[in-house]
């Protein structure tokens, strides 16, 4: 389930949903939830304004959860991502993931929020208390861990339980 929105999402019932969809199959959940926060090293982020092009980031980011599903055990993830006007300490995105076994769903988890990073179609404009305002710049750490997704080995350390 891929969904970007302007409105903010209820995490707990994301997860509860998600719990619910795979009942049975699932022995782990493994969530994150991003929040706006102030990049700027104390000189207080008012807003982040993140704009998307629609549908190729659906899509890229149905692409990312596909890649997970094929290279961990774990079935459809559930990732919302906000656009618009966020402000500081608000939720930006939701990526939650079931498995049979937990190291499957913390990689996939790690794996689709790295990708979300670098690869979908979003761009951040960020706005000060200041009131300066500028384009924020993909960081180069940001790009280097999603690279090493590369060189893992899917399914090289399953679990029994």
């Amino acid at each position: 389930m891929v969904i970007v929105q302007t409105e903010d999402f209820n995490a707990a019932e994301l997860t509860a949903a998600l719990r619910k969809r795979h009942a049975g199959q699932a022995g782990a959940l493994v969530t994150f939830t991003g929040y706006v926060r102030d990049y700027t090293e104390g000189q207080g982020t008012h807003t982040l304004f993140l704009e998307h092009y629609p549908g190729m980031c659906e899509r890229e980011i149905t692409d990312i959860c596909q890649q997970a599903i094929e290279r961990w055990q774990v079935p459809e993830p559930t990732v919302v991502h906000r656009v618009g006007e966020l402000h500081n300490g608000e939720q930006i995105v939701y990526v939650g993931v079931a498995s049979a076994h937990r190291g499957d769903a913390f990689r996939a988890c790690e794996f689709i929020i790295d990708a979300l990073k670098t690869r979908a179609p979003f761009w951040k404009r960020e706005t000060l208390a200041s009131g300066e305002r500028f384009w924020v710049q993909q960081r180069e750490s940001d790009a280097e861990k999603t690279a090493q997704w590369a060189h893992d080995t899917p399914n090289n350390a399953k679990e029994s339980s």
